[in-house]
């Protein structure tokens, strides 16, 4: 019996460990591992959900069946509101939001919690991609990056803070909103990307007539009402051009580090210096070029550059960063787009998606930018 006993608590361990597909955390980090009973050689486990319509339970099923090694009955009982409550204040707790006495930021409930992307050196790497202006494929380059980065091993979330032309949920084909667990949004996950966009609160027929002010605290509910969980990447699609969501996101997001997408021609190359320039005016380091649309591959082999040629390269040049990555013009792409399946899911052996999966290492390779502060200066 004791022997028995044993294995069960083995196995209960194992069971603890499990990471959640749609919190983010183990079972045992978030106490909604109820019961693990003996049932011959099966076990019931019985886990313990914030929602009747949980998304993932085929997931969670796999990986508690893998942790156990046995066959296993899992049974879901939906929490209570309670309940919910205090998971999404645990929630917060993990993402260090909770609220302190007195706090930078408001949550949707009224109380004051901080950012848990505030601080210019943190364990999150924040990849802004931004463009001077629109039709260089800015989002599809952040959506491919942000999907590579997770096909690569990380975990990633993907904010759309192109409040006025959001496209992520499409483009990666989200169709579920973010889940309610108490007052914190936890964002759905597609590809191995959590996101979280505008497009998820406003039809996609309906335009956002927002002034500054309103933008700046919609990207802060994003931030601070949501479970990022401690993503390794936050890649943030930014709009075009140098108006008030850049301004919002340095404020935001001080430790960001700054992309900018161009098309090698050169009229595109001399408006994204601008969003450069607006970079490094906010102190935001810039680390690299990449040029889309670069060049149409014909079924002969042959590479013709539609939009010309050398605008990256010369534009990284300008800038004294490195030129990451020349992105090929493929229908694959558009049709991703379209489809909700990224060029980088649905042609995993083409050159777009070679050509983003280099860029992504590239990325990595280019390690966290270093942050040096101004009452540091040796006079």
């Amino acid at each position: 019996m004791a022997q028995f006993d044993d294995e069960t608590d083995r196995r209960r361990a194992a069971l603890q460990a499990v990471v959640d597909p749609v919190l983010f955390h183990s079972l045992g980090e978030l106490g909604t591992l109820r019961e693990v009973r003996p049932r011959g050689r099966a076990l019931e486990v019985v886990v313990a959900v914030p929602t009747d319509a949980y998304p993932e339970e085929a997931v969670l099923r796999e990986r508690l069946a893998s942790a156990a090694g046995a066959d296993v009955d899992v049974v879901f009982e939906s929490m209570g509101e309670d309940e919910r409550v205090a998971l999404g204040l645990r929630l917060r707790d993990f993402d260090g939001t909770s609220a302190p006495p007195s706090g930078p930021a408001q949550g949707h409930g009224g109380t004051a919690r901080p950012n848990p992307f505030g601080q210019r050196r943190g364990g999150t790497r924040i990849l802004a991609i931004s463009s001077g202006k629109g039709g260089v494929g800015k989002s599809s380059v952040t959506v491919n990056l942000a999907v590579s980065l997770a096909a690569a091993g990380h975990s990633v979330g993907l904010l759309d803070a192109d409040i006025y032309g959001f496209s992520a949920p499409r483009m990666l084909g989200v169709e579920r909103p973010p889940m309610t667990v108490g007052r914190t949004l936890v964002p759905p996950v597609a590809h191995g990307v959590r996101v979280v966009s505008m497009g998820f609160f406003v039809d996609e027929d309906k335009a956002v007539a927002w002034r500054g002010p309103m933008l700046h605290k919609a990207l802060e509910q994003f931030l601070v009402d949501v479970h990022w969980g401690a993503p390794e990447f936050l890649v943030v699609d930014l709009p075009p051009g140098t108006g008030d969501v850049p301004l919002s996101i340095a404020q935001q997001l001080p430790g960001a580090e700054c992309y900018v997408v161009t098309t090698p021609q050169p009229a595109a190359q001399r408006v994204a210096q601008r969003s450069a320039a607006l970079a490094r005016q906010l102190r935001l380091p810039l680390r690299g070029v990449i040029e889309n649309m670069s060049y149409w591959r014909a079924p002969d082999g042959t590479a013709y550059e539609i939009f010309g040629s050398g605008g990256g390269q010369e534009l990284a040049e300008q800038l004294e960063v490195p030129l990451l990555a020349r992105i090929p013009l493929e229908t694959v792409v558009r049709e991703g787009a379209d489809d909700g399946r990224p060029a980088s899911i649905a042609a995993p052996g083409g050159e777009v998606a070679a050509a983003f999966s280099a860029l992504a290492e590239r990325v990595e390779a280019l390690g966290p930018a270093r942050v040096y502060r101004s009452e540091l200066k040796i006079g």
